[in-house]
């Protein structure tokens, strides 16, 4: 029998992360998923992650890191997140962590560069922004960094519930900083997003890890009201009565600050955050929360992706978020321990409109035919510095709109991040296609919404509903918990302990099952008037749909399959 020389090498890595993550983590188990994507980042491999909130993504390269010879790069959206990472990286002995963001002071920001220049930095955590500053992808490249990490990946995809144009950037800056390999983590990103990631950083061959989604030990609950005032006050009661500590998610800043002036007054620790407040205000409640001093806090949607606790018992939303993207993310944030939790949402079907006005919509056409005209204007690429003095747009709506009008082909970027014109390109051809783009990507962010309607409002299983929205098919029966299924289902698939998922031990999260039905997920299909598109779950006599340009559709499947509306479209895609 012939064995490859790989098989040996690759058990070899193996050896080498397990010992690493023991002596130098204490983690005495990787998950085989966590296993799996550290090899790859080992191997040099180009690797997309997709692990619930708390399955320890952060270990994928907290491991390798330590391992690797040169920096970790890894670009993080939020400050607190950054700080949360640098914080429990710098307890660990054998690694050093630091970040350079715009809450530090200049000086410090150059003390952590001379420790980069000098090669006594691990882990360098970076936000998007910054990475858009020469000087910092200079200083970058001349670190010759080991890996690349890209957390929150999902913000990099138009089909992403979260989508961000600064993430679109990292394709250029990766090229600029020498290329190292990329790993990029989501917490949630359905087949069509990791796709879209992929291909947007220009990840070649990549590896890709999905561990699943189903996290058992949370029960889903969703409580229909009708009046707002009757809401507001179930909403004080519940989280009075849950077990704490529990997150409540409100709506709006004011929202936050009367809920929790509310809770506070029947005698619980309660404190709002939210993006008004104060750095140092925003900062103490975090701290305290992290820290078991908060019964509850109530918050707006900035309050989560830097929530490093393990003991949440409860996340309850007032209000309805405007995707099941963005639900899943947050009440994720509840029993990373693995113990029994809640996720409990307070449904008004007269809350989505607002979510659907949040949609928004396409950029004006003459103001992208302007920006195309500045750029033209310039002989040779032009700095979007000097593109902002010309057009008077602020940076993130530039930004935006530079990208939008890259995809339609009017522009490009060059090095440096400099803005060139297209040859040949016709304005108002490629001001039609940007419009176009935008609208699509508007659709689907209303389609977005309507999932979320359909998910409070399902009599069938809740936990299934929801991971099919992912491309997941859960076993009929298979519930370990939602408000619409029995009491004797719930007693019989009581949730499971889990050990400490922030340490990488514990079981795996269940994975996909494996559909048997005629359109199962992950089926390519085209429809006459959508165009193509990918099935993403079909629940009974129901088949879910992410199609590219009208986003999420829900269609009857005896409707489908008398009418012949949907045909497989045969896909070039390799599997790994």
């Amino acid at each position: 029998m012939r064995v490859k020389v790989g098989y040996f090498r690759t058990r070899s890595l193996r050896r080498r992360l397990r010992r690493c993550a023991r002596e130098v983590f204490g983690w005495e188990r990787l998950r085989p998923s966590q296993l799996e994507a550290m090899t790859a980042v080992m191997e040099g491999r180009d690797t997309i992650v997709v692990m619930p909130t708390g399955a320890g993504k952060s270990a994928v390269y907290q491991v390798p890191g330590v391992l690797l010879k040169g920096p970790t790069v890894v670009v993080s959206p939020l400050i607190a997140l950054q700080r949360d990472q640098v914080a429990h990286l710098a307890r660990i002995e054998g690694s050093a962590a630091s970040a350079v963001n715009s809450a530090q002071r200049a000086r410090d920001n150059e003390a952590v560069w001379e420790r980069v220049r000098e090669g006594r930095l691990d882990f360098l955590f970076v936000s998007p922004e910054q990475l858009a500053k020469d000087e910092v992808v200079e200083q970058l490249a001349a670190a010759a960094p080991a890996l690349m990490v890209v957390d929150e990946a999902h913000c990099v995809s138009s089909w992403g519930y979260d989508f961000r144009p600064d993430y679109l950037s990292l394709r250029h800056v990766r090229e600029r900083i020498g290329r190292p390999p990329l790993l990029a983590l989501t917490a949630s990103a359905a087949a069509p997003v990791r796709a879209d990631v992929v291909e947007r950083l220009g990840m070649r061959e990549a590896h890709e890890v999905v561990a699943g989604f189903d996290r058992r030990n949370i029960t889903l609950e969703v409580v229909r009201h009708r009046g707002n005032a009757d809401k507001r006050r179930w909403v004080v009661e519940r989280a009075a009565a849950e077990a704490k500590p529990g997150i409540v998610y409100a709506g709006t800043r004011r929202e936050a600050e009367e809920y929790a002036q509310e809770l506070s007054a029947l005698g619980f620790d309660s404190a709002a955050y939210h993006a008004g407040l104060s750095a140092a205000e925003r900062s103490r409640t975090h701290d305290r929360f992290r820290d078991d001093a908060l019964d509850v806090v109530v918050a707006t949607s900035a309050f989560g992706m830097g929530i490093d606790k393990p003991n949440i018992r409860f996340v309850l939303h007032a209000s309805v978020p405007g995707s099941l993207d963005t639900y899943y993310q947050e009440i994720g944030r509840a029993g990373r321990d693995g113990e029994p939790s809640r996720a409990i949402l307070a449904y008004r079907p007269e809350d989505l409109g607002v979510q659907r006005f949040r949609t928004g919509s396409p950029p004006d056409p003459e103001v992208l035919g302007g920006l195309i005209d500045a750029v033209h204007e310039h002989r040779g690429p032009v700095s979007a510095t000097s593109l902002r003095e010309r057009t008077g747009l602020s940076p993130t709506p530039l930004t935006s709109m530079l990208h939008l009008l890259e995809e339609a082909g009017a522009v490009t970027t060059r090095k440096r991040g400099a803005i060139a014109a297209v040859p040949g390109a016709r304005r108002d051809a490629c001001v039609r296609e940007a419009v176009r783009i935008a609208s699509a990507r508007v659709d689907l962010e209303r389609s977005r919404v309507e999932m979320m309607r359909a998910y409070a409002e399902t009599n069938g299983c809740r936990r299934r509903h929801m991971l099919g929205y992912f491309g997941e098919t859960l076993a009929a029966g298979d519930c370990a918990g939602c408000d619409t299924c029995t009491p004797a289902k719930k007693a019989q698939q009581a949730p499971r302990r889990t050990d400490d998922v922030l340490s990488g031990t514990g079981p795996e999260p269940r994975g996909p099952v494996a559909a048997e039905g005629a359109f199962p997920p992950g089926t390519r299909v085209g429809h006459e008037k959508w165009g193509e598109g990918e099935v993403m779950s079909e629940e009974g006599n129901r088949i879910t749909v992410l199609f590219e340009s009208v986003g999420y559709r829900t269609l009857s499947l005896p409707a489908v399959q008398a009418r012949g509306l949907l045909t497989p479209v045969r896909s070039n895609a390799t599997v790994d």
